[in-house]
């Protein structure tokens, strides 16, 4: 029943985007028009969308976002999203893809395009659990299998090589005309591409480049007002990038939500963006006079808005590693009380940088702690080309090696963590005993 109403929603959607009734509000006479006696379904089936009234029910458009009115409440309807993935599943390279099929707070993840893994479950390839993303071979695979258009197209491949190939870009262009905005996580900035804003007209669509910094003048240099946040700040980092620095950080921001702290999560990078993270910024497309300063400010205003109990940062790249200096700035504008380090064991060159050798966990862990002024307090292993049986024996090594809770949060969660952030600022736990 569930997926029956997907289509309907994506239908009504759809229908409202090309009639422009989405900008205002589509009521229940207005859907009736577009869609027809279809809206029957969804005004009928009391528990569609998580209540259990009967109630008449109606889509409205509001902010850009279609709400499932009741009488007793509005519920958001997250708008319908293909990812492009092709070849890059699981791979280093299509972490985006792999965050948005883990999470997505933004969008509905419909489908992942990858014609390598066509037919699979995404949830069970990444993860070995089904979470009812397909795969499809290409876009005219996922339409005809859907049987309706998604609003959305994701790029969701993220290379070194940051440019879309002719391939890449005419399958873009064939998403732009079946009427799908597109959503592009990559530097290369299709709004500035004369040919890619003449197709969106031409088409009638939207490109969003989720990366593009705001203007010179909307940019903050640092202030020093993160000095006066008194809420605890953690960052998790890595050893290298696409360690799965933003995978352990949002998992842990759920645990922490689950035990009852009011957790503000600050994304740092363009697959946490995407992802509904409500506070942050890419920062590796910031000049180096802003990053600092940008990082500073979504956390202060994470602080000011939410007043949260804890705030955790996402980290990027690695601060050993020499092509990226967006740690460094998260490091100088989070001013972190405690640090959580990713490393994945088996690695042994840096990843899109084959003869550069990874650091050890203990030259990381030093050369943080010196930098940051903070400690590290825990350990999470990427476990990339392991068995279950060397995760274990790595964990219970490195807990004797260094002293500090380790774990795979994919596998094990981030319970250890909790103990560990409870020991360093108890404070916390007077936030668990009032949410219990």
């Amino acid at each position: 029943m569930i997926s029956c109403a997907l289509k309907i929603i994506a239908h009504f959607q759809h229908k409202l985007r090309k009639s422009k009734q989405i900008r205002g509000q589509a009521r229940r006479e207005d859907v009736f028009r577009s869609c027809g006696a279809s809206l029957a379904l969804i005004r009928n089936h009391g528990g569609l969308l998580g209540r259990d009234s009967g109630s008449p029910a109606y889509l409205e458009g509001q902010g850009g976002l279609l709400m499932y009115r009741e009488s007793i409440g509005v519920i958001p309807i997250r708008e319908m999203a293909l990812v492009y993935g092709e070849g890059q599943l699981g791979k280093l390279d299509g972490k985006v893809t792999n965050g948005l099929v883990r999470h997505s707070e933004k969008y509905q993840i419909t489908g992942v395009t990858d014609s390598t893994k066509a037919g699979m479950d995404a949830g069970e390839f990444l993860d070995g659990v089904k979470n009812g993303i397909p795969v499809f071979r290409d876009l005219e695979d996922a339409i005809e299998k859907l049987d309706y258009v998604p609003k959305y197209f994701i790029y969701g491949i993220a290379p070194l090589a940051s440019y879309l190939t002719k391939q890449q870009r005419e399958t873009i262009f064939a998403a732009m005309e079946k009427g799908m905005d597109i959503v592009n996580g990559l530097p290369e900035f299709l709004t500035e591409d004369e040919e890619f804003m003449q197709k969106a007209s031409a088409c009638d669509v939207q490109i969003h480049d989720i990366r593009k910094p705001p203007l010179r003048k909307d940019l903050h240099l640092f202030s020093g007002s993160i000095l006066q946040v008194k809420t605890p700040v953690i960052t998790v980092f890595g050893t290298d990038c696409a360690v799965g620095k933003r995978t352990s950080a949002v998992l842990l921001v759920e645990t922490l939500r689950r035990r009852g702290m009011k957790t503000a999560f600050v994304a740092t990078g363009q697959t946490g963006l995407l992802q509904g993270a409500k506070y942050g910024v890419a920062v590796d497309v910031l000049s180096s006079g802003f990053q600092t300063g940008e990082v500073e400010n979504e956390i202060v205003r994470a602080d000011e808005a939410e007043h949260p109990d804890i705030i955790v940062v996402e980290g990027q790249g690695a601060l050993s590693h020499p092509a990226f200096t967006s740690s460094t700035a998260i490091i100088r504008g989070a001013k972190p009380r405690a640090i959580i380090l990713q490393h994945p064991p088996k690695r042994k060159d840096r990843c899109d940088f084959p003869g550069i050798p990874m650091p050890t966990l203990e030259s990381e862990i030093e050369l943080i702690e010196i930098i940051s002024g903070a400690k590290v307090i825990a350990l999470t292993v990427n476990h990339e080309d392991m068995t279950d049986k060397e995760i274990d024996e790595t964990v219970a090594a490195y807990e004797r090696s260094f002293g500090l809770p380790t774990m795979d949060v994919l596998k094990h969660g981030c319970e250890k963590i909790v103990s560990r952030l409870l020991e360093v600022f108890p404070e916390l736990q007077k936030t668990l005993s009032i949410a219990s």
